[in-house]
């Protein structure tokens, strides 16, 4: 596989309307989920809290599942049968002695499917360090978010997530094994002059850390959970096709 020099890609987002509200969706709809009058409409909250692919919808999702109606716990398991997060399957496997005949398989179903999602052959292994934010102005909390949903969005684009403090020889092992290319991510939130926020990815081979280059997006005309929430996978789509992250060895 060539590995490509440093390379620098801006992308400037246009602020829009969608974006503006992109921060308040998960709020919006875990409220309509948890105090909805209608069980039609708490149903709908959750299937698509399952469609955000969004790992900050397993909080609400998961206490959906104590909803008095049988409907809806039934569209909470599908909900988190399509976000195919782990924590996800924690909630599923808790309520597997579910009463309803209904819920039951719905829950049945999605715990197969996260299970089989993480069982499917890996595109490539990815270490992926603790995201950095180098503005000082970003909240911790948010920091968090952002890490979280850039590892999610790693693994759906085909990673297998490398243990933390992971050894040389036991790196080397797992690619043995899997067959795939390894990486290094290392990923920085920067300020930009014109006042937004850049998202920066560092990427490197791995284990033996040899530099490939880098990518950054950039955004403006939003808060900053609202611009780091368009930036990741933006950021991911141009880092997948700058260091051609795939299968073949």
């Amino acid at each position: 596989m060539r590995l490509p020099t440093a390379l620098l890609l801006l992308i400037f987002l246009l602020p829009c309307a969608a974006l503006a509200q992109g921060d308040t969706r998960i709020t919006f709809l875990g409220r309509q989920l948890e105090k909805g009058r209608d069980p039609r409409a708490r149903s709908q909250a959750a299937l698509v809290l399952g469609a955000t692919e969004d790992p900050e919808a397993v909080t609400p999702l998961c206490g959906g599942l104590k909803d008095p109606s049988e409907l809806v716990r039934a569209a909470v398991a599908k909900g988190l049968g399509a976000l195919l997060e782990p924590k996800g399957l924690d909630c599923l496997q808790a309520v597997q002695g579910e009463a309803d005949a209904t819920v039951q398989a719905a829950v049945a179903e999605s715990i197969k499917v996260i299970k089989a999602f993480q069982s499917r052959r890996p595109r490539f292994y990815l270490s992926l360090d603790a995201l950095k934010d180098k503005t000082g102005r970003v909240p911790a909390e948010l920091v968090k978010v952002t890490q979280e949903r850039l590892r999610s969005k790693l693994v759906r684009r085909g990673a297998q997530m490398a243990p933390e403090k992971e050894s040389k020889a036991a790196a080397k092992g797992a690619l043995k094994k899997l067959g795939v290319h390894g990486y290094r991510i290392t990923a920085e939130i920067q300020a930009t002059d014109s006042g937004g926020l850049r998202l920066q990815l560092l990427c490197m081979t791995y284990p033996e850390q040899s530099l490939m280059g880098q990518v950054e997006v950039n955004a403006a005309g939003a808060p900053p959970a609202d611009l780091l929430k368009a930036l990741i996978p933006r950021a991911i789509e141009e880092a997948a096709a700058t260091f051609e992250w795939s299968s073949e060895t």
